[in-house]
């Protein structure tokens, strides 16, 4: 049996700069507890590790005592975050990803200036709330080409942001449609590099192999659209881990790529290339 793991697999540089942040924060933990306001990154095992540590996991701010360190996890937060965690007296440690802080500042940036923001992208994402947060929660948040129909055409200037990990091609046909019906209109294309290089690469391993494993969290929205990337080509095994092979179902195959979300550790990928390996 022949397997090829994909060009771009695995942890991002967004995600990797969180994780490193977090587990320093842990690595010098005194009286001060450290907390991270949402599980810092959408894969359990990983989480589990970090929870195992002391890390703790919160979804409010309530939540997190006096005078503890909180986590800002890669996604980000809305701007009233920061004003609360101040309010309390938190220390803040903020792992937003870089791309992301970009939306969010272009998001304040245009709002600022009267236009109306549209979001492309999965509203109850937390990247999306946050997002939404920079520009007083009134954007508009559109995650397919139907949702085109709801855009009101009563402002007079738009601009258009995406959420990273969206499909690059969705987000070409719905900022070319935008363009279309809309007199003033923005666009950035706000999908980070990480998410293209892993999209393109597992959709040109797709189109060699007998089957593809893609490999992280059931909730993780990256990996995701691998899946349903790879989907378009070839049989798809959706997995979070090697647990979840079946080997007689990966023996049916001669040839198998391996790709791999944004929020999976080498380690869990590399279990997967060694039961293939042993097949």
């Amino acid at each position: 049996m022949k397997f090829k793991v994909a060009d771009y697999a695995g942890f991002c540089f967004g995600v990797q700069r969180a994780m490193d942040m977090a587990w320093g924060e842990l690595e010098t933990i005194n009286e001060e507890n450290v907390y991270s306001l949402g599980p810092l990154i959408h894969n359990k095992q990983a989480v589990k590790i970090y929870e195992d540590k002391g890390l703790k996991v919160v979804d409010v701010l309530d939540k997190v005592g006096q005078k503890s360190k909180v986590i800002i996890r890669s996604h980000g937060v809305s701007k009233n975050i920061y004003k609360d965690a101040v309010d309390k007296n938190l220390k803040i440690i903020d792992a937003t990803c870089p791309f992301v802080k970009k939306i969010q500042d272009i998001a304040n940036e245009y709002y600022n200036k009267d236009y109306k923001i549209i979001i492309v992208g999965d509203k109850s994402h937390p990247e999306v709330v946050g997002i939404n947060g920079w520009c007083n929660n009134e954007a508009i948040i559109i995650k397919n080409i139907e949702d085109l129909s709801e855009i009101p055409r009563n402002y007079k200037k738009y601009c258009v942001v995406a959420q990273t990990t969206i499909n690059l091609n969705m987000y070409q046909e719905i900022s070319g449609k935008l363009k279309e019906i809309l007199d003033d209109v923005t666009i950035h294309n706000t999908i980070c590099l990480a998410t293209r290089d892993r999209q393109k690469s597992a959709s040109e391993l797709s189109k060699e192999v007998d089957c593809m494993i893609v490999i992280g969290g059931k909730h993780s929205s990256n990996t995701q659209k691998l899946v349903n990337i790879c989907e378009d080509n070839v049989k798809t095994f959706h997995i979070e881990t090697v647990s979840d092979l079946d080997e007689d179902d990966i023996k049916k195959y001669s040839f198998v790529g391996i790709t791999a979300g944004a929020s999976t550790p080498s380690w869990i990928i590399e279990d997967v290339i060694k039961f293939i390996k042993n097949i």
